[in-house]
């Protein structure tokens, strides 16, 4: 499957209730799988194309606030249209899951993979002191998989979530295994579920359940904010996720994720073969950021160098977390270029072996 049907796929896989989305390329797939696999005759999850990126996120608030798991994709111009409406579900405190397939950009930029929202997703693009649980495949497998696990981790701390896919992923093409399909919720199961804050009809037991994400008493809001960070804090501590290469004997390590870790695994190949001891730290979640284990590595690596399709926003990350304990240099292709090993491994070498 391509990686884009695999998401699809696995969104009805896992019971959800409803997507709303609009096309645009490279992630236009999941909307048009749907449409094909008609999901309403298997589940009854609803299907609906809205007339805008805007609509749609504003759909997602609004089945998200009555309990119910809904979805929606989109590509980098079309995730920049749904920043209030992210922000407004992370003040809300509303569950959802988000798809990014990333393109070239700035602006319009063109139809090719890149990874230059990383800013945007995981600093949180739209206004307030927000994060969403960002999580980042690397094959069609993952992809798969991160929606189930996606959707856990957003109703588990009522956040919204983003899968970061990229065009490559999106579009390629490999063998994935399917989880077995989970039943929708009923409506008794999701009051059960979800009653004590969504809007699932006032019954007379309860005070009403409001969603909004306005205050008016500036230490009302800032109480609301503190209780975000508390939660964000309780996710570092729980829900980082990463995997590390031949990090073990390695002097030095690559950081990356997604394509770009595909790549890099190649590269620390390469390396081997020339006797260079050469590792790679591959970030799954992007957000929260493994920040504990970069700052532990830093403390018996030589170096690092961040390897992005972009011009270089992670490795920001990995410089605040590295401590200045070593080193960390930047290697990255834009534009929707894919670098190649040879030429990773060539920057890393001009970098740390002169």
């Amino acid at each position: 499957m391509k990686g884009n049907e695999a998401m699809a796929e696995a969104a009805i896989r896992c019971g959800a209730d409803g997507y709303f989305g609009y096309p645009i390329t490279p992630q236009s797939e999941v909307l048009e799988y749907l449409m094909v696999e008609k999901p309403w005759e298997r589940t009854g999850m609803v299907v609906l194309q809205a007339e805008s990126e805007v609509a749609s996120i504003n759909m997602i608030y609004g089945g998200a606030s009555t309990g119910k798991k809904v979805l929606t994709s989109s590509s980098s111009p079309g995730i920049s249209l749904m920043q209030e409406g992210i922000s407004y579900l992370a003040g809300a405190e509303l569950p959802c899951l988000i798809i990014n397939v990333v393109r070239g950009g700035p602006g319009l930029g063109d139809i090719q993979p890149s990874q230059s929202d990383y800013f945007q997703s995981v600093k949180g693009g739209g206004h307030g002191d927000y994060h969403m649980y960002v999580i980042a495949p690397s094959s069609v497998q993952e992809s798969s998989d991160f929606v189930k696990k996606a959707f856990e981790v957003a109703f588990k701390y009522r956040i919204p979530a983003m899968i970061q896919s990229d065009g490559a992923i999106g579009q390629m093409m490999e063998k994935v295994e399917l989880f077995p399909q989970i039943t929708r919720r009923t409506d008794t199961e999701v009051i059960a579920e979800c009653g004590s804050w969504a809007t699932t009809g006032k019954p007379t037991t309860r005070e009403r359940n409001i969603i909004t994400s306005l205050d008016l008493i500036p230490e009302k809001l800032e109480n609301h904010n503190h209780k975000l960070q508390a939660k964000y804090k309780e996710m570092e501590a729980n829900e980082v996720i990463f995997e590390e290469i031949q990090c073990d004997d390695a002097e030095y390590l690559l950081v990356a994720y997604g394509t770009s870790a595909r790549v890099c695994q190649k590269t620390v190949q390469l390396a081997r073969e020339k006797g260079i001891k050469l590792g790679l730290f591959r970030l799954i979640t992007l957000w929260p950021f493994p920040k504990k284990r970069i700052e532990e590595l830093a403390l018996t690596k030589k170096g690092f160098m961040a390897v992005e399709m972009s011009e270089g926003q992670m490795v920001e990350d990995v410089m605040l977390n590295v401590k200045g304990k070593a080193p960390v240099e930047f290697f990255g292709r834009s534009g929707g270029i894919i670098p190649n090993p040879t030429e990773v491994l060539n920057a890393f070498e001009q970098k740390f072996r002169r």
